[in-house]
């Protein structure tokens, strides 16, 4: 792997287990686990919910491994104009809100505010516009060989914006109830 690679695996990895740590804090720290997380999200939607996270997971090893060992940062170009290097600001937009999503609600849920909630759906969009920037540009990263890693790559970040840019950011949010 190229050293820009090994940088973003090290964004996605210190990310990730910022992410995990917060949702394992979260439940240690607040009793009815993640029903009281759900709100109003119920019936066929929460199993649509659960299809989407399912395949936002599985799309996550798709377009992880297409950035990691299909396209050569040294000559990528996203939108013809942009580096490698893109992938690390979109992966911190997506990660650090992903981190602080879970103590943001619960501190919204223990003490409701405007302001609360206003950071709740904050840390939801960023997450959602980062999904939304890594689709776009995974679609216009060149040089790129249309191969199934490629197509792989690119289902994958369409379904992890669907769950981080429409189940999470819009739909739970119209739905979520204290």
């Amino acid at each position: 792997m190229h050293m820009q690679q090994w940088i973003l695996l090290a964004i996605m990895a210190a990310g990730g287990v910022a992410v995990i740590g917060s949702y394992i804090q979260g439940f240690k720290a607040h009793s009815g686990g993640s029903e009281v997380l759900w709100g109003g999200v119920k019936g066929r939607l929460r199993i649509l919910n659960y299809v989407t996270m399912l395949l936002a997971v599985i799309g996550f090893f798709a377009f992880s491994y297409w950035l990691f060992f299909q396209i050569n940062p040294d000559n990528a170009q996203i939108g013809g104009r942009i580096g490698y290097w893109i992938y690390y600001v979109i992966f911190l937009l997506i990660l650090i809100p992903s981190a602080l999503w879970m103590p943001l609600t619960f501190a919204y849920m223990k003490k409701p505010s405007f302001a609360r909630w206003i950071g709740v759906r904050l840390a939801l969009a960023l997450v959602g516009i980062g999904s939304l920037a890594l689709l776009w540009a995974i679609i216009c990263a060149t040089p790129r060989d249309a191969n199934v890693a490629y197509w792989f790559a690119v289902g994958g970040a369409a379904a992890f914006s669907l769950q981080t840019a429409v189940m999470d950011m819009l739909i739970w949010p119209a739905l979520f109830k204290v």
